[in-house]
């Protein structure tokens, strides 16, 4: 076996389930679950019908390529969407399944394990708190993760000024999340302006997971992209790779479509890897996708409900837990040390008592330079619908006032 494998931490939702086994909570209460971010919206109409036309593409094998077609709808998109000269959707443009397989996948392209002659392994930056795969690919690429704490005071930005140069000089790949999981923050200007500066002197690559960049509250600023950025400084593509996805976007997690752009010349040796990975997107769904991405009038309907949803629940559970409106994405990033309770002991008994399910933020991060700063934090994730939204918050209103009185 990989001897790897042993260096994985259990997933955090593996972790909940054990937090909650023995707790019974109470059966005339139905569970709403604010812990798995997993869209409940309905699938749109055009992707489902996009779906059944195209079934009898079934009976041929992808191409991990994909279609020609596919990676123009993809390319003009990403041109569109971030204001870009045009993308080139032979070189610049890859399908995936879904952005969590390339997050993935890409580390096992970037990374070189070749022994280093001081036998240091290379690093794989992340932020901390993350999500959980950036670690996971790190490892089995036989790199060392090295998290870099984010600070609330700075609204969750990364201070990448105190990674010492030894770390900067052995680092291959640089994750970042933005909007983020599990803050919602979003990388500015300046951030990006001070990781590409990074990128040139020490010559890693960025891998951007930007696959809640759709969810967001004021249509006249949807997030800042990478790619974005980087047209913006003056600057090419050279060791950027933004990752995408329609889960979110598009509310079809079970597809598993995405894509990832930028750095022609890394796309070409990450075209290369999963070739023999074999990770190519059914012919069906990338028809759908195509759809999908041709499409920005469900994304518009899809933003309101998002947007209605969080008008509502963030005042109401503001009174009772410090928390507040996040830059984008569907997850509220809530501060409970005001309730004396741990942020596990808070999961559980919320559990216990009101059948309401928030993942601890603990278990989305790691001990890092003597802190772990998801400590005292819950994620919730407002993806069911607006009413059952606000019931898991009144109820969580309720359980923390309780705890008050």
């Amino acid at each position: 076996m990989n001897p790897l494998l042993d260096s994985l931490q259990p997933y955090p939702f593996e972790k909940l389930r054990a937090l909650l086994k023995d707790a019974t909570p109470p059966a005339a209460l139905p569970h709403i679950s604010f812990g798995i971010g997993e869209p409940k919206h309905p699938t749109p109409a055009l992707i489902r019908d996009a779906v059944i036309a195209s079934l009898p593409g079934l009976s041929a094998y992808p191409a991990t390529i994909g279609s020609d077609a596919l990676r123009q709808s993809i390319a003009q998109w990403v041109t569109t969407r971030y204001g870009l000269p045009p993308v080139d959707p032979a070189t610049e443009v890859l399908p995936v399944s879904g952005s969590r397989e390339a997050l993935f996948a890409l580390a096992q392209t970037v990374i070189d394990g070749t022994p280093r002659a001081d036998g240091k392994s290379a690093i794989v930056l992340c932020p901390n708190p993350f999500y959980q795969i950036y670690e996971g690919a790190a490892l089995l690429a036989g790199a060392q993760p090295y998290f870099v704490n984010s600070d609330p005071a700075r609204n969750f930005a990364c201070d990448y000024s105190a990674v010492p140069a030894e770390v900067w000089a052995r680092t291959q790949l640089l994750y970042v999340c933005s909007p983020g999981n599990p803050t919602g923050a979003v990388l500015t200007l300046d951030d990006w302006r001070e990781l590409f500066a990074l990128s040139d002197r020490y010559g890693f690559v960025i891998a951007s997971d930007e696959c809640y960049s759709e969810i967001y509250f004021d249509e006249a600023k949807p997030p800042l992209g990478g790619l974005e950025a980087a047209h913006k400084l003056g600057r090419g593509f050279e060791r950027l790779v933004m990752l995408s996805s329609l889960s979110k976007r598009s509310n079809v997690p079970g597809m598993r479509s995405g894509f990832a752009a930028g750095d022609a010349a890394i796309l070409k040796r990450f075209l290369l890897y999963r070739t023999y990975h074999g990770a190519a997107l059914s012919t069906v769904y990338q028809a759908a996708s195509i759809a999908a991405w041709n499409d920005e009038t469900h994304v518009r309907e899809n933003r309101a409900k998002y947007v209605q949803k969080f008008a509502t629940v963030t005042p109401m559970l503001a009174d009772v837990l410090d928390v507040r409106l996040p830059d984008a994405a569907f997850y509220l990033w809530a501060n409970v040390e005001r309730t004396g309770l741990s942020d596990t002991e808070f999961a559980r008994r919320l559990y216990a008592d009101y059948n309401v399910t928030v993942l601890p933020g603990s278990y989305l991060a790691r001990t890092a330079h003597d802190a772990n700063p998801g400590r005292n934090f819950v994620r919730m994730a407002l993806v069911a619908g607006v009413d059952e939204c606000i019931e898991g918050a009144k109820r969580i209103v309720d359980f923390c006032r309780g705890l008050q009185g």
